[in-house]
């Protein structure tokens, strides 16, 4: 259940954004492209992974803001398949802080009644890292609340691949269903949850990066020049109270508000 009071210290700037928000018309889902952790980190003549180890707070504030928004599923980008081409310190760093987080915050996501979800080929990371997915994944089973995804060793390509595979898999074993939209949809990692509503990236790229590629279909899109590790709740709430002013078509038009516009939209037509 979405509680607003938590989301801001009354009397703060974010308490005034919060009053702003329509409950009626929070996005279901939001996915986040997390962006910026090596420009944090090079701005303050720091080392990149020390962007990544700044990075970890701003994924708690976000994951607990958007519980108290309400929002039936986040998902956090974390580790691309391509992410594997930067240098092995950096990666092993990156290991290293996916472990100790989904440590740490295991029992809290229990206790928030957050289920823990992992999109992507994850089973092929340090066995480590692993046995701790494998844990919080056992530990969060049963929570009722938000569902939070985290994408690890994934790409969109790779995860319509394995779809596919999938689905010739079940074929061959005499499990056939005809081939479309709904069905490629039960195949995906996201499977059973909405597509996202709202895309956001932080550190103002303008580029989807190989994420959630059949899901984003008719996302909403919001970029910040905000770089990861700055991101709070206030970002958050900026970029869902953008999503309400938009008008949502889906590939349609919205309906005329009277005769007089019809014809006016008729004669432009």
């Amino acid at each position: 259940m979405a509680d607003f009071s938590k989301l801001a210290d009354p009397g703060s700037p974010e308490e005034l954004l919060v009053r702003r928000i329509d409950r009626e018309r929070v996005p279901r889902h939001v996915a986040i492209i997390m962006d910026g952790n090596g420009r944090w980190a090079k701005a303050r003549s720091m080392p990149r992974v020390e962007g990544h180890r700044a990075g970890v707070a701003a994924v708690r504030d976000t994951v607990e803001a958007s519980a108290q928004l309400g929002l039936e599923v986040l998902t956090l980008y974390a580790f691309s398949v391509e992410n594997w081409k930067r240098p092995r310190f950096e990666i092993w760093t990156l290991m290293n802080l996916l472990k100790e987080y989904v440590r740490k915050e295991r029992r809290n996501l229990v206790n928030n009644d957050i289920r823990f979800n992992v999109l992507g080929r994850w089973r092929e990371l340090d066995p480590l890292v692993v046995r701790e997915i494998e844990q919080t994944l056992e530990e969060t089973a049963h929570c009722k609340g938000m569902h939070f995804n985290v994408a690890l060793n994934y790409s969109g390509r790779c995860e319509i691949v394995d779809a596919c595979r999938r689905i010739v898999a079940d074929w061959a074993a005499g499990k056939r269903a005809d081939i479309d939209e709904e069905t490629l949809g039960r195949y995906l990692y996201t499977s059973g949850q909405p597509d996202p509503d709202l895309l956001i990236r932080t550190s103002g790229e303008l580029r989807v990066s190989n994420f959630l590629l059949w899901q984003i279909a008719y996302a909403e899109i919001w970029v910040t020049q905000t770089l990861w590790p700055d991101f709070r709740r206030k970002d958050l709430i900026e970029a869902v109270l953008a999503f309400q002013s938009r008008e949502r078509r889906y590939g349609g038009v919205l309906q005329p508000e009277s005769p007089g516009m019809e014809l006016f939209s008729s004669s432009r037509s």
